[in-house]
């Protein structure tokens, strides 16, 4: 895939190929129905329930639906509508064929998305059930994974497996190992087999070594699983009632630019940077969760969260040379801090609670993107708040300083959701990353709360990296970013994913920082993608031919 497809992530249920969208009052079904000539890209076929990129495209496009457009759902089932495959996992011959950049972003998506199963079941009380009424390998079984509970059918023949070892050398990167063990608790040396068997392990001893939560005969299959769904829906918090339809974004693809209604991203091709510039919200938004509530889709912070997304991720997958990404805002700083009192007024609102979360999700897209992140905070910005989050995501932030004229002086402000709604993968906020969760920076930065502060007393809180003054404004900035896109792309993305997560470890980093860069490396081996590698002959009848040097 050296010429690969511009990636599109919109879509709509009636644009689905692979996925079929069903509900039943308070459970909702995703019967996984993959269409094996339907690929994103030419050169493969998605046989047995494999996937890419467009499978996981619509499952995230499905999950985020699910949440806004139907809060009557509680307990989502994930099953399979083909007989005797639930899902074999990514399509072998696609990783294959693709770029090893393309291999490592649709790593990095299917991780996001199977994350996203998990932080709807801890933000938004939507349970998931995986109900493996087929063979279940590989990605598969990850997706699985992230399920809050799997129920295997025990047909003497389904089975769950995580293959990647000892058939492709390659690992089971989109969580596998990490689930088994820090989620599943499954015992180490039984991990250690189960993660080097290709057949799997089926029935009473996938329970027994806690791969499954339970199993059941085919005649018993299907009511265990509703039983199972129903009683998960038992204890959400989930309310009923009409939902919010994600209506199309309002989106223009130029040469050079990505045009949104509140998001643009500018491409300087020769400079290979990218500016993001987020606007403000309008003036005149709603207040009262039912105001809120009506303006559905096209409330401000919905709308701009989703739009920010979609920028990342089309960043990220089709722009592969533009390494730098400026962020920058445009608005009224006290327009940014009223958002954020309705946001805090209302968070116990199902609808609203939604909308912190795909800001929370978004946020977090861009402390995984492997690009270099500056910040500039110039005349007209408004870095407040939930706005400010951008700027601590950055790898660097620089305030212009206005000595002459204080007055014009750009300002940032924090609010109280820099202190909790919008955690990173760690668990920490973007503050406590910052200083280490330290007491006294913490507190000295809460008790500006409601302050305007310039570029002096932002760099005296620690909130910036440079406060330049007019005068040297412009060379700064400019040999800055000169330097960076200067540098060797790999080292900087080993570097900034290491000094981004300085804080505790978990199952989500040890997925994005531990398992994603063994991954990454792997895939560059020859003994995975040599001529005579595991992923490059599989399905030829011809055996892998290793380097016997361990590394």
């Amino acid at each position: 895939m050296s010429t690969s497809p511009r990636v599109d992530y919109q879509t709509h249920p009636a644009q689905y190929r692979h996925w079929k969208l069903s509900f039943d009052g308070a459970i909702a079904t995703l019967a996984a129905d993959f269409d094996e000539n339907a690929g994103l890209a030419p050169g493969y076929k998605l046989k047995l329930n494999s996937y890419d990129l467009g499978v996981d495209i619509e499952l995230n496009d499905a999950v985020n639906r699910i949440r806004f457009e139907h809060p009557e759902v509680r307990t989502v089932v994930v099953t399979s509508a083909k007989d005797k495959v639930f899902c074999s996992g990514a399509n072998i011959f696609m990783l294959g064929v693709s770029s090893h950049a393309w291999k490592v972003n649709f790593c990095k998506f299917t991780n996001e998305t199977r994350n996203g199963l998990e932080d709807a079941s801890k933000h938004s009380g939507l349970k998931f059930v995986a109900a493996v009424n087929g063979a279940c390998a590989g990605g598969g079984y990850e997706l699985a994974l992230a399920c809050d509970e799997i129920l295997l059918v025990d047909d003497r023949s389904s089975a769950v497996s995580l293959p990647e070892v000892p058939l492709l050398g390659v690992l089971p990167g989109t969580g596998g190992l990490t689930r088994v063990t820090d989620k599943r608790h499954v015992r180490h040396d039984l991990a250690d087999i189960f993660c080097t068997t290709s057949e799997g392990v089926r029935g009473q001893r996938a329970k027994d070594w806690r791969l499954v939560d339970d199993i059941a005969r085919p005649a018993v299959f299907a009511q265990k699983v509703r039983e199972r769904a129903l009683a998960l829906a038992a204890g959400s918090d989930r309310p009923g009632g009409p939902g919010v339809a994600l209506t199309p974004l309002a989106r223009r693809i130029e040469a050079d630019a990505l045009v949104y209604s509140h998001v643009r991203v500018d491409i300087d091709r020769a400079r290979r940077t990218a500016t993001f510039s987020v606007s403000a919200p309008p003036g005149g938004q709603p207040q009262d969760a039912a105001a809120v509530l009506a303006a559905g889709a096209a409330w401000y912070p919905l709308a701009m969260a989703r739009e920010l997304d979609d920028a990342i991720l089309s960043m990220r997958t089709n722009e592969l040379d533009i390494g730098t990404w400026i962020l920058k805002t445009t608005g009224d700083v006290d327009a940014v801090l009223a958002m954020d009192a309705t946001l805090a007024a209302h968070r116990d609102h199902w609808f609203v609670r939604e909308t912190i979360g795909f800001l929370r999700r978004t946020f977090a897209r861009l402390d995984v993107s492997s690009r270099s992140l500056f910040a500039f905070v110039e005349p007209g910005s408004c870095f407040a708040g939930t706005f400010l989050e951008l700027a601590l995501a950055c790898d660097r932030s620089y305030q212009l300083c206005l000595p002459e004229t204080p007055e014009r002086a750009p300002a940032i402000a924090v609010s109280e959701a820099n202190f909790g709604s919008y955690p990173m993968v760690t668990g920490q906020t973007r503050l406590e990353r910052r200083f280490y969760a330290e007491a006294a920076p913490l507190a000295a930065v809460r008790a500006a709360i409601g302050r305007r502060l310039d570029g002096a007393a932002a760099l005296a809180l620690g909130l910036v990296t440079s406060a330049p003054d007019d005068i040297d404004w412009a060379d700064e900035v400019r040999i800055a970013v000169e330097e960076r896109v200067a540098m060797s792309p790999d080292a900087l993305t080993g570097m900034e994913a290491n000094l981004r997560f300085n804080g505790p470890e978990n199952m989500f980093t040890r997925v994005f920082g531990r398992l994603t860069a063994w991954q990454n490396w792997i895939f560059q081996r020859p003994n995975a993608v040599g001529d005579k590698g595991a992923l490059k002959v599989y399905g030829k009848g011809e055996k892998a031919a290793f380097d016997w040097n361990r590394v």
